[in-house]
Formats: C-alpha cells, structure tokens, sequence
C-alpha cells in the first residue's frame, strides 16, 4: 500500500499527467455529450506521453467505468438489432487485438494510433459515411474490426461511428446506440491486459488522479448535449481529433 502511494504521490510533479489530465477533461466533455470521443482522443495522447502499454490500459479502464454511467439510461433508445451483433463480433475480436497491444513494439505502436486518429479525423471532415444497408454479416465485420482496434490501440470507434452516424436517426438514438456498443466492449476489453499484467501499480496510480476529472467531465457534457446545439459540436470534435493524433506522432 505504502508503494501505491508513493506512485500516487509522485505523480504530479511530472508534467505528463497535467498534460493528461487537460486532454481528460475535453475528451470527458466529448463523452457526455456525444457518446463518444474518450478512446479517439485519448489513447494517442496516453500513448504519446507514457507509451502504449501504460497509457492504453488507463483508457480502457475509464471507458469501463464511465460506459457503466452511461449504459442503462442509453439501452431503451438504442437500435438493439443493430448494435447487438456489432458489439458481440466486436467483444471475440478483442482479445486478438489485445495480443498484438503486448507483443508489438510501442513506438511504432503509438505512431500507428496517432496516424490512425488523422485519418479518420480527416474521413470525418470529408463528411464521408457509409450509406448503405445495414445486413448481418456487415455489422459482424464493423464490430470485428472494431475488436481489434480496442484491443490494439484502446480506441473501437472509428468504424462504428463512420458506420452508425450515416443512418437516418435523431442525434438521441445515434448517441443512445454509441453508448451501448461502448458499454458491451468495454466489459471485455479490460480482460486481457489483466490476465498479461498491464494493470500495475503505475496504472492504477494514474487512474487514481485521472477518473474523477472525467467522471465529472462526463457529467458536464451530458448536460450540454440539451443546451448547445449539435452543429457546434462537429468543428469543435475534428480539431481535437487532429490535435490529438498530431499530438502522438510528433511528441
């Protein structure tokens, strides 16, 4: 116990974990209002501050624990048949992706996540969707590739949110559906790093500092989601998003 603290205690003479906490508190506002954001912004800023293995396993921790905040109050509104199969491909892939998260090396690991957060920022700018049908066996390949991204690099949104926000439905169902498909994979996704031993004490220090600011963040961005109206939204999220995975290349 006395080892924690003093982990605990160190930690905010290191200029990474205020960096970390600035991030936190956007990502948090993000998470509330829209459904998503947390993993997109975070794991590349995590990675780049205290390299994958550290800073992947504190984001999916925090997705753990705020998608409980999230998950009963969004599952009556969300689009089950859809979001059911995506989220079962995604939670079997996970632990695949999980294995290349141990196994691969962490610079180019973090340089993957950053890269990875440009693109789809740039996809989401372009206003590019997905505008087809929904059918079975594509939803089980949106949520196996999922998979693998959580497990990998902490983030499973972006090809959910390219594949969920092209249908016709409110902003409150698109959020409600985000939420659920977040809430089932996060469940699974902490199984993994836990059985390979990334949750040490230097995790679990960070999250002692990290999960109340986003905790609160959350709260706050579920507050706006009825008072700031949703074409604000979208300029603010694709500037954090290119910060963010510019962040993790160049740092």
């Amino acid at each position: 116990m006395s080892d924690f603290l003093a982990v605990v205690l160190a930690l905010p003479w290191s200029w990474q974990l205020w960096a970390a906490l600035v991030a936190t508190t956007i990502a948090g506002l993000m998470r509330g209002y829209a459904g998503f954001g947390t993993a997109i912004i975070l794991a590349p800023v995590y990675s780049a501050l205290w390299e994958p293995r550290n800073g992947v396993p504190v984001v999916l921790l925090m997705e753990l624990v705020i998608s409980l905040q999230l998950l009963p109050r969004a599952f009556k509104d969300a689009d089950r048949r859809v979001i059911l199969p995506i989220g079962g491909a995604a939670c079997l892939a996970t632990p695949i992706g999980t294995f290349v998260l141990l196994s691969a090396d962490p610079d180019m690991l973090r340089r993957f996540i950053g890269g990875f957060v440009l693109v789809f920022g740039a996809l989401m700018m372009s206003g590019w969707r997905y505008h087809g049908s929904r059918p079975l066996p594509l939803n089980l390949a949106v949520g196996t590739s999922a998979g693998l991204l959580k497990g990998a690099t902490g983030m499973s949104g972006p090809p959910v949110i390219l594949y969920l926000l092209s249908g016709p439905e409110e902003a409150r169902q698109h959020r409600a559906n985000l939420i659920l498909f977040f809430g089932l994979i996060a469940l699974v996704s902490v199984v993994g790093p836990y059985l390979g031993g990334l949750f040490t004490l230097d995790v679990l220090a960070k999250l002692v500092w990290i999960l109340p600011v986003q905790i609160l963040c959350v709260r706050l961005g579920a507050r706006l989601f009825h008072v700031v109206p949703i074409r604000l939204y979208k300029p603010f999220a694709l500037a954090v998003l290119l910060a963010s995975g510019s962040f993790a290349l160049l740092v």
